[in-house]
């Protein structure tokens, strides 16, 4: 199972894939009770992605994903975030803000302030309530999609760091100021910088 944005690129989606002898199990199981009617522009839309995917460019982003995952959480194992895993192996950081005082969604909230996207997000044995929890979830493909590398992921730490260390109006102001003056340089494919840039 997997969705077809995010990593992948495409448009919000999802993909079951199985052996042929399951296939029409799955397909009972999920049309017509859990899956609406077919948007063939977004069919359309999931192939062409595929066939992205299929291309060497598209290994070589694939790689610079976990390449910057893996360089964002050195950076903030070393400014002291505590990682849920000890690090990470895929596009994704999983972090447990007990340490800093912080709820995930109190420390997403600050960072969202700031221009840097994270999701609050549970914790394996969280003891904080799902719509509260202790984690905040961050990823590189959208960075590394609109062309941030390694060194970048180090300034992001940094801005993480001083966003959490002092979650505040003025420090928020001061380094959403920043990543929008780093983003401009990096705009979305197909999109033209606005004075909203967010990492």
């Amino acid at each position: 199972m997997t969705t077809t944005h995010k990593t992948l690129r495409g448009p919000r989606g999802a993909m079951l894939l199985c052996r042929e002898e399951h296939a029409s199990a799955i397909d009972r199981a999920v049309f017509p009770g859990l899956q609406g009617g077919p948007h063939q522009h977004q069919t359309a839309a999931i192939a062409a992605t595929l066939g992205e995917a299929l291309t060497p460019e598209f290994r070589d982003y694939a790689h610079a994903v976990v390449d910057n995952a893996n360089v964002l959480a050195t950076a903030l194992g070393e400014r002291g975030f505590s990682l849920v895993s000890g690090g990470t192996d895929n596009h994704l950081i999983l972090l447990d803000m007990t340490s800093k005082n912080l709820s995930g969604k109190e420390a997403a909230t600050a960072l969202s302030r700031a221009g840097i996207v994270s999701n609050a997000n549970s914790i394996p044995f969280d003891p904080r309530k799902p719509f509260d929890p202790s984690g905040v979830r961050i990823g590189t493909p959208a960075m590394t999609t609109r062309g941030l590398g390694q060194d970048h992921m180090v300034q992001v730490a940094d801005w993480m760091d001083e966003v959490i260390s002092g979650p505040d109006d003025s420090t928020a102001e001061k380094v959403r100021a920043e990543v929008h003056d780093l983003m401009r340089h990096y705009p979305a494919p197909g999109c033209r910088a606005t004075s909203n840039e967010v990492v």
